[in-house]
C-alpha cells in the first residue's frame, strides 16, 4: 500500500483519490474549528499561498475526537474556515483519526510514523509531511507551527 492507494471524501462529500496528488508535496493535517491551535490555520495558507505553485498541497482533515472542538457540519467548517482564516487548500470530510473507525489514511499514516509514546494522533493539528514520491518523511505534533516546517518542504519541493 502507498499513500496513493486510498480514496477520501472532500468537504463537499465527493470521492477523492490521492492519486491525483502523485508528485507532489503533501502536508497531511487533522484539524479543529475550536481548538487553541486553530490560529494555525493562517500559517497554513501562508504556507499555501508560498509553496503551492512549487507543488505543495496541504490536505485539511477536520476531526472532532479531541475535546469536541470540531462540532459543526461539513459546511459549518468550511464556512468558518473561509471566511475567519481565507482558507483555500483543500478540505476534506470530517474524520476519525484514533480507534476502530479511524479515517484508514490516517491508520496508514500512523504505521508509517509514529509518536512519541505509540502511533495514536495525541490532539488536533498533529501534521504528517510527505514528499513526492508518497513517502512519509515526517509527523510534527500539534504544538509544531507550520512556519517552522517550512524548512522541511522547501527541502522537498
Amino acid at each position: 500500500m502507498s499513500i496513493y492507494d486510498y480514496t477520501v471524501t472532500n468537504i463537499k462529500g465527493e470521492q477523492v483519490k490521492l492519486e491525483q496528488y502523485r508528485g507532489k508535496v503533501l502536508l497531511i493535517v487533522n484539524t479543529a474549528t475550536g481548538c487553541g491551535f486553530t490560529p494555525q490555520y493562517d500559517g497554513l495558507e501562508q504556507l499555501y499561498k508560498d509553496y503551492r505553485d512549487k507543488g505543495l498541497e496541504i490536505l485539511d482533515f477536520p476531526c472532532n475526537q479531541f475535546g469536541n472542538q470540531a462540532p459543526g457540519t461539513e459546511a459549518e467548517i468550511a464556512s468558518f474556515c473561509t471566511l475567519r482564516f481565507g482558507t483555500t487548500f483543500p478540505q476534506f470530510a470530517k474524520i476519525k483519526v484514533n480507534g476502530p473507525e479511524a479515517e484508514p489514511l490516517y491508520t496508514y499514516l500512523k504505521s508509517q510514523r509514529k509518536g512519541l509514546m505509540n502511533s495514536d494522533i495525541k490532539w488536533n493539528f498533529t501534521k504528517f509531511l510527505v514528499d513526492r514520491q508518497g513517502n512519509v518523511v515526517n509527523r510534527f505534533a500539534p504544538t509544531v507551527t507550520p512556519e517552522k516546517i517550512a524548512p522541511e518542504i522547501e527541502k522537498l519541493l
